[in-house]
């Protein structure tokens, strides 16, 4: 006990603490500085390699999983050989060290990347200067195109499109989503209704797409509809139309091709909807029918705020998904007919017009308006206990 009691005092001395937060320090640079190296390797052979398509994907699986399995077990070892206290201290940095370095070089330095692209023009930075020489040559533009991103006329038609994806594709999906959950709830076929409301989930956004496109089909005067919504309106003596191409009502043709995303996340909403009503204590809408509640009172008085924390989960989240909505667009239409939205302009400037100063300006504008919204949603994500 004398032994232990003398360890305890001298592992709290100012030294002891300054050695440990040292440790700590290298451990949570030196973990993922090792493994980002180990992955660059890894990278640089899938690169340049010449083998074989097969030997290069078997590298790709060993190195990618392998690799980052086998220095997590290193390190692992290594540290629960250490002494208890220590053990505890540097573990979590052996968990997330592969992790932050993943993150780093997939996320962190492309974005950093793009930034630097879309100060140049649409050339992008000459090749084979220093830093120095890049910003000093006539391709360096600054913040130049960040000035035509919000001033340019098809990406201001691209933000009030994206403005409509996300006021009316968000918030009827989350309206559509709670309904549906809650009549699937009360009927006796719920796990069946649940399953084909579900069902589009499993669809691709360019498979379902692909789908409305037959919906949406139009044929010219005189000639048979054989698309299902302008078969239903020619039979009642209605007149068809390319619906999503109908350039007289723009920018309210973009509602065609929200509804696609409606029909796809709705039976998302509705399964998080209905995971969350079912934890509503039953004595609670009992007692509201006892006060003499009606059903729809209790849907909005006790339902709706009862589950407000997961109403803003759900939403945000599908808020993220029409923020970044492309292959809608991009299929139905190819952002043509007024209906771009900003990853279609990033596309079309970055590949198309060969435009990389304005398009890496456009991803970036893209990615600070997406943040946002992920941070709050990950805030809502850790007040809800039931995610």
């Amino acid at each position: 006990m004398d032994f232990l009691s003398k360890f305890r005092e001298r592992s709290q001395t100012p030294m002891v603490r300054l050695l440990s937060l040292i440790a700590r320090v290298l451990f949570a640079v030196a973990i993922p500085a090792i493994a980002f190296y180990v992955l660059y390797l890894g990278f640089l052979f899938l690169r340049d390699s010449e083998a074989s398509r097969g030997t290069i994907a078997l590298v790709a699986i060993v190195w990618g999983v392998g690799g980052v399995a086998i220095l997590f077990w290193i390190f692992n070892s290594f540290v629960e050989r250490m002494p208890a206290a220590w053990t505890a201290r540097l573990q979590p940095f052996v968990f997330v060290g592969p992790a932050i370095a993943i993150l780093t070089w997939y996320l962190t330095l492309p974005a950093l990347r793009t930034f630097w692209i879309s100060c140049f023009d649409r050339n992008g930075p000459p090749a084979g200067l220093s830093f120095v020489e890049q910003i000093s040559s006539n391709s360096f533009v600054g913040l130049d195109n960040y000035v035509a991103v919000f001033t340019e006329r098809l990406m201001l038609e691209a933000f009030r499109n994206n403005i409509m994806w996300v006021v009316f594709g968000s918030t009827l999906s989350v309206a559509f989503g709670l309904v549906f959950a809650v009549l699937a709830d009360r009927s006796s076929y719920e796990k069946i209704a649940k399953s084909l409301i579900f069902l589009p989930m499993a669809i691709s956004f360019v498979g379902a797409s692909i789908i409305w496109n037959f919906i949406y089909e139009y044929r010219p005067a005189g000639q048979p509809q054989v698309g299902l919504l302008n078969s239903i309106v020619a039979s009642f003596g209605g007149v068809p139309r390319a619906w999503p191409q109908w350039v007289e009502i723009i920018p309210w043709n973009n509602l065609f091709l929200i509804v696609i995303v409606i029909w796809l996340q709705a039976g998302f909403a509705m399964v998080l909807f209905s995971a969350a009503l079912k934890g509503i204590p039953e004595e609670l809408i009992e007692a509201g029918r006892i006060d003499g509640a009606n059903e729809i009172q209790i849907f909005f008085n006790i339902m709706i705020p009862y589950i407000q924390g997961t109403i803003i989960t759900v939403w945000t989240t599908i808020i993220i998904f029409t923020l970044k909505i492309f292959d809608v667009v991009w299929v139905m239409t190819g952002g043509q007919f007024g209906t771009h939205v900003i990853a279609t302009q990033f596309y079309r400037q970055s590949f198309t017009a060969g435009n990389k100063g304005f398009g890496s300006a456009i991803a970036i504008v893209l990615l600070i308006t997406v943040i946002p919204v992920m941070i709050y949603n990950l805030r809502q994500f850790g007040k809800q206990e039931a995610f």
